[in-house]
């Protein structure tokens, strides 16, 4: 299996993390036989007298409990944050980018603990590009950001006078996380942040809230109490969020639908958002394209990374006639040596669909497909047994129309379609809603980037996709999100301006 270079990371985000059905009817009081977790506000782990379940999702049983918390809880966990602001930003910038760089020590300390949790929790692989590859990104990724400076600009600066452009940070940020790569996005979202000198409440999704809850309780020895608080519970906790006055900035990782909610609860207040929202990503296979074994690697790894559950995976593969047959091939060929299994065990590749909500999506729209004429390569039905396990399914011959071609079906299927006509398939790449990731496959570098400038999406790559890198700008365009992450514009967007003239 490929493995990305250091500091690379897959791009992430999912569909459903706060509109996913947790209303907090399936609370519980008590569980046997689980561990449950606490919040963490101020510093200290606070119990909660109710709990959600938090199911395995390759055996379909309880695992943990996840602390249901209330609007009561966020209270005093904004008001926690709202008091330790003021001492954070004063920090002085060394002293708080060593409190990250410590962070940072502690994740990487702790990789065996929270990679087992996340695999347990959201049902990638321990090993390969799963849970343990996540949680040490993690760890590399904050160090990354510690690391990130922004000086004052000299805007004018001579013997007329001097005009200086200073960011200060925003405030107190809410970061409400998917439930896909728990751990790592709630880094992306979490370090700059603190990096720039705000506070945050975190909430985690409730499919997928443990490891993040257990890495902020373990993240306190490094910082004020207050200064970093996780709030976990039902989809009501992320709605109040988005409202709380107490609340300066949102970032949100997760579906279109949920993020217009966010946007809109977030008006009242005027708050600063960051959104990072679905994808429907277009591969573009030009004819020239050397199918090697290496390039087919990258393809299947592109659109199946994390189970396809990734938002700037390849969604939509668009391959020249002349060349279609061969890829598709050469693609179930590759796609019949992966192993789907329980995370846990060694030789599993990749793991199951998250929840059954979105189980239920996948195996709708690979139906659907069927019977509107797509042909099934491999896979096509569920797995048997007590998970939630869908395999690889390649689908070919499928066109535009079909849901799982205009949609985003955020799991382990993918739609390859034939053209013959680039900038007809230009074109229909670009017939969509969403414009997150994109790429473009050739043997000829300027032709790909050239055909690659035309596609409406935020991040394009040639040979690759939905590789990001600490160091360069993330986001979507169209409805794929607002704002950017990473590198020294990403930690800008956890600040406000302040131009002194003099």
């Amino acid at each position: 299996m490929g493995r990305a270079p250091f500091g690379v990371f897959p791009a992430t985000g999912e569909v459903c993390p706060d509109d996913s059905g947790r209303d907090g009817s399936a609370l519980e009081k008590t569980v046997e036989m689980t561990q449950a977790y606490p919040l963490i506000i101020d510093g200290k782990p606070v119990p909660t007298d109710s709990h959600l379940d938090v199911i395995n999702p390759a055996d379909g049983r309880v695992f943990a409990r996840c602390p249901a918390g209330t609007p009561a809880d966020l209270d005093r966990a904004v008001d926690a944050a709202r008091r330790a602001f003021p001492g954070w930003a004063a920090t002085p910038d060394a002293e708080r980018k060593a409190a990250v760089n410590r962070l940072a020590d502690i994740i990487e300390a702790n990789i065996g603990e929270l990679a087992e949790l996340v695999t347990r929790e959201q049902g990638k692989p321990l090993g390969g590009l799963g849970s343990q590859w996540e949680v040490g990104g993690a760890a590399a990724w904050t160090r990354f950001t510690a690391g990130l400076d922004l000086p004052v600009e000299y805007i004018q600066d001579d013997d007329k006078g001097r005009v200086a452009l200073y960011r200060k940070p925003i405030g107190v940020v809410g970061s409400i996380t998917p439930w896909n790569f728990p751990v790592m996005i709630a880094i992306w979202h979490i370090m700059p942040a603190l990096r720039a000198g705000n506070t945050v409440v975190l909430k985690p999704s409730p499919y997928t809230p443990i490891a993040t809850l257990r890495m902020v309780e373990l993240l306190q020895e490094a910082l004020p109490p207050g200064v970093l608080n996780a709030v976990a519970g039902a989809d009501e906790i992320g709605r109040a969020m988005s409202a709380h006055p107490g609340i300066d900035k949102i970032v949100f990782t997760g579906s279109t639908r949920t993020g217009k909610h966010v946007m809109a609860s977030a008006a009242d207040s005027l708050k600063r958002l960051t959104l990072e929202l679905g994808g429907n990503d277009a591969a573009i296979v030009l004819p020239d394209v050397a199918l090697d074994d290496a390039t087919i690697e990258k393809i299947f790894w592109g659109a199946f990374i994390n189970n396809g559950q990734t938002c700037a995976a390849i969604k939509r593969l668009y391959v020249h006639d002349s060349i279609y047959d061969e890829l598709c091939e050469k693609l179930l060929a590759y796609a019949s040596a992966v192993k789907t299994g329980d995370g846990m065990a060694a030789d599993s590749q990749l793991g199951t669909v998250q929840n059954k909500m979105q189980f239920e999506r996948v195996k709708m729209l690979v139906e659907a497909a069927r019977a509107s004429g797509a042909r099934v390569l491999c896979g096509g039905a569920p797995i048997e047994g007590d998970g939630l396990f869908y395999p690889v399914t390649l689908l070919a011959d499928v066109k535009e129309g079909m849901a799982i071609v205009d949609e985003e079906q955020f799991g382990p299927a993918l739609p390859i379609i034939r053209y013959s006509d680039v900038d007809d398939a230009v074109a229909r790449a670009n017939d969509n809603p969403n414009g997150l990731g994109g790429s473009v496959w050739s043997s000829d570098a300027d032709k790909a980037v050239a055909i690659a400038s035309r596609l409406e999406c935020g991040s394009a790559w040639i040979n690759s996709h939905a590789m990001v890198r600490p160091d360069a700008p993330f986001g979507g365009v169209k409805q794929s999100g607002i704002g950017i992450e990473f590198g020294t514009l990403g930690l800008a967007e956890f600040t406000t301006v302040q131009v002194i003239h003099q």
